[in-house]
């Protein structure tokens, strides 16, 4: 988080709706507001109640709406609960048993690499989601803010996209769990891999790729050109004067512009250290998921 970084939150409620969870909500904004802090995005995705009902049951299909989708997927890669967690832990365990149970091929052993595919899928379908929508925001929004937005694209949004891919290879990486889903099915078995995602949900994307580079010293030059690149990227929207020039910036002025300029090629240096995560053949497996997973 930046000094310049939205304030993202939601008031989770996992039971029976209440007139006291508005009250809730609106005690909440105050605060921040009190505090200081920038409230979330002109879309209203977050700074509300979110109900458990629609994270877990609208899952595709008409009801689940771009908003809803990014619920689901930020609560499973980059959130934290304040406070009581048990409803944060009730709601994303039922995430995830819906996309293990509901993932036939995993169920009936008919997986041979034990990765959670349909969870796969829907996070990947997240990614594009967010790729579309920033051509929708830039002509929603006259081109306002577009500068920014790029950068945050090029680098944590991808981040998010590329740790929850690790996240779903992890079952087909550690021994334990792929042993058990190459030998068992049914439930029993569900109720194995889902606490190990869970684990994952408690993990942030930079925590999540920093526990496989620490795993395999193979790829530790890869591991400092990640980190110094986002490193460098959060230089550069912690400072005021850099954040408010992407955020003004116009398009006929991005071939002359220093700061849009560096933040450009850090997202080429950026996608080419994932590139050497996900598609270098001598990587620990992971180009083979990959190519498996990661494209049809």
């Amino acid at each position: 988080m930046t000094a310049g970084s939205d304030f993202d939150w939601v008031l989770l409620v996992d039971g029976i709706a209440s007139p006291e969870h508005l009250d809730a909500c609106s005690a909440i904004a105050e605060h921040l507001r009190s505090e200081g802090l920038k409230g979330p995005g002109a879309e209203a995705t977050f700074g509300d109640l979110v109900f458990s009902h629609d994270l877990i049951h609208y899952i595709g299909g008409d009801e689940d709406s771009n908003a809803n989708l990014t619920r689901r997927m930020l609560l499973l890669l980059e959130s934290a609960p304040i406070g009581r967690d048990d409803a944060y832990v009730r709601t994303t365990n039922n995430i995830l048993n819906r996309y293990i149970i509901e993932d036939f091929g995993w169920m009936h052993a008919r997986n041979p690499m034990n990765v959670p595919r349909f969870l796969q899928n829907d996070i990947a379908r997240y990614w594009r989601t967010i790729a579309v929508d920033f051509a929708y925001k830039r002509r929603r929004r006259a081109g306002k803010g577009w500068a920014l937005r790029t950068a945050k694209l090029r680098l944590p949004r991808k981040l998010t996209f590329a740790a929850g891919l690790l996240m779903c290879y992890s079952c087909a990486l550690d021994p334990e769990i792929s042993a058990i889903v190459s030998s068992e099915a049914g439930r029993g078995a569900a109720a194995k891999i889902v606490a190990h995602l869970a684990t994952y949900v408690r993990k942030t994307p930079l925590g999540i790729f920093a526990e496989l580079f620490l795993a395999h010293d193979s790829l530790a030059p890869t591991a400092k050109r990640l980190f110094d690149t986002y490193d460098n990227f959060l230089a550069i929207l912690n400072d005021d004067e850099k954040r408010l020039r992407l955020e003004t910036l116009a398009h006929d002025e991005i071939a002359e512009d220093p700061v849009y300029q560096a933040v450009r090629v850090l997202g080429h240096e950026f996608q080419e250290g994932l590139d050497r995560v996900f598609f270098d053949p001598d990587s620990p497996k992971l180009y083979e998921l990959t190519r498996t997973y990661g494209v049809f």
